[in-house]
């Protein structure tokens, strides 16, 4: 597996402080990008928040995703999670050392009272003695928050004094990217009661990592609950490892409904969904990947956006466009663009690449923030992705009608059929998984050239006439 150290610099720790006033948590920043360009120690909010101890207790549980594997458990990892100030609400996000858990707690506008939220993304200092603290927090005490340093002022050319190294795999990194498109395909299948949802998450087994062995479980709506069932039926929603929401039980108790979130069912293989905890003035949502021990990392749904040339070049345009908005409108960005609704939405997915916009399933709608280290190489370290580009590169794509013939690094050919648009394959990786972890790096390299033919056909205009 590939992977880098991840240097993340404090200038002091985060810390939970009491005072005659109250408690107040300073949240420290690491190096981020603002609208204004990157910086050492981005503020984004001072003021209070609405619900204490719920914030705690999600910021908590962001922080448990960072630090558990539920899968292979016996290898730690944990990076401090992200921050987003999107001018309206702070979003807190993490991935878990596994690759198959995103969570994200959406601190809303009515959870917070205080200065304007700013803009940008950052890393922001979870510790241990934070943990503790945060684990302490009363219901009855009001509670401070600073995301960010107390003075703006320029850090010392003593540097930071607080510095964490962690190895960044590039699964990890491509986890963020194919998260956001499969969940981009989700629709609320259920909306629980709070009594309800209590009821399902405490009888669910929450340990041993039962799911990886027994295979998918579904779940469907009856009535006010859910039940579970052994078919994916239509409705159904998927709970691969249902182990993976431990952390839903952090705020459980303060919890108002729980929303299930997942895609159209059309086949019995697992498939990912999500689960939204709905709280006072904010949200914790869940992703979970198909499997307990499946990774988002090797899901595919990015790369027929990355093998796009097209793509790349309406990203660059529908990049300068985005100002951290909270919620993205394709509509007025299409019109921003001059792009129809399709190649922007192409576009979000080929920025989602680098971390540049998530996925808000709540909202139904892309959101925009900038990851704090170097995901630029997801494209660069995909394999699939560079085995096809390595195919077309060599000649070894032939096109004969709906037939497309590649002849592999290995003397073996193989046969590409379209049928509506949709690409099916000869080869083994295509026999394994029927299109259910995106296309192989044939069908790829077959719509990298079907692609190109397709432009050199086009008509150029010119002086008004066609030529």
């Amino acid at each position: 597996m590939t992977r880098s150290l991840q240097a993340v610099a404090y200038r002091r720790p985060s810390v939970l402080e009491s005072s005659a006033g109250g408690r107040r948590l300073g949240l420290e920043t690491s190096r981020g990008a603002t609208p204004t360009g990157a910086a050492d120690h981005p503020r984004f909010f001072a003021g209070f928040l609405t619900s204490p101890q719920v914030a705690s207790a999600g910021l908590l549980a962001v922080a448990d995703v960072a630090a558990a594997r539920y899968y292979q458990r016996q290898l730690r990892a944990s990076l401090d999670p992200v921050v987003t100030g999107n001018g309206d609400r702070l979003r807190f996000e993490s991935f878990s050392g596994c690759g198959g858990v995103y969570a994200r707690l959406d601190v809303l506008a009515p959870g917070l009272d205080g200065d304007e939220v700013g803009h940008g993304t950052t890393n922001v200092d979870v510790n241990n003695p934070l943990r503790e603290a945060l684990s302490r927090i009363g219901s009855d005490d009001p509670l401070h928050l600073r995301v960010g340093p107390e003075e703006l002022a320029v850090t010392t050319s003593a540097g930071p004094v607080v510095e964490k190294k962690v190895p960044l795999p590039d699964r990890w990194l491509r986890g963020f990217a194919e998260s956001q498109v499969i969940a981009a395909d989700f629709d609320l299948r259920a909306e629980l009661p709070v009594a309800e949802a209590v009821r399902f998450l405490r009888a669910l087994p929450h340990g041993g990592g039962q799911g990886a062995r027994s295979g998918p479980r579904w779940v469907v709506p009856a009535g006010r609950g859910l039940r579970p069932t052994t078919r994916a039926v239509p409705g159904a929603v998927c709970l691969p490892g249902p182990e993976r929401l431990i952390a839903l039980l952090r705020v459980l108790r303060h919890a108002t409904a729980l929303r299930v979130y997942g895609p159209a069912v059309t086949g019995a293989a697992a498939t990912a969904s999500a689960w939204e905890a709905v709280l006072p003035g904010m949200r914790l949502t869940l992703t979970l990947s198909p499997d307990a021990s499946r990774g988002f990392s090797g899901e595919g749904g990015v790369l027929d956006a990355l093998a796009a040339d097209e793509a790349a070049e309406d990203a660059e345009l529908v990049s300068v466009l985005l100002a951290w908005e909270p919620r993205i409108d394709i509509a007025d960005l299409a019109a921003s663009a001059g792009l129809t609704p399709e190649r922007v939405r192409a576009a979000l997915v080929r920025l989602g690449t680098s971390g540049r916009v998530g996925y808000d399933t709540a909202e139904a709608a892309y959101f925009h923030r900038e990851l704090p280290y170097d995901a630029e190489r997801v494209e660069r370290h995909n394999p699939r992705l560079r085995s096809a580009r390595a195919l077309v590169a060599a000649g070894a794509v032939a096109l004969d009608g709906a037939i497309g013939t590649v002849t592999a690094e290995d003397g073996h050919v193989h046969r590409v059929r379209d049928e509506a648009g949709i690409l099916s394959c000869s080869c083994v990786w295509w026999a394994r998984y029927r299109g259910g972890r995106g296309p192989c790096k044939h069908a790829l390299a077959v719509r990298m050239v079907r692609r190109g033919a397709a432009l050199e056909r086009e008509p150029v205009r010119v002086d008004g006439g066609v030529r």
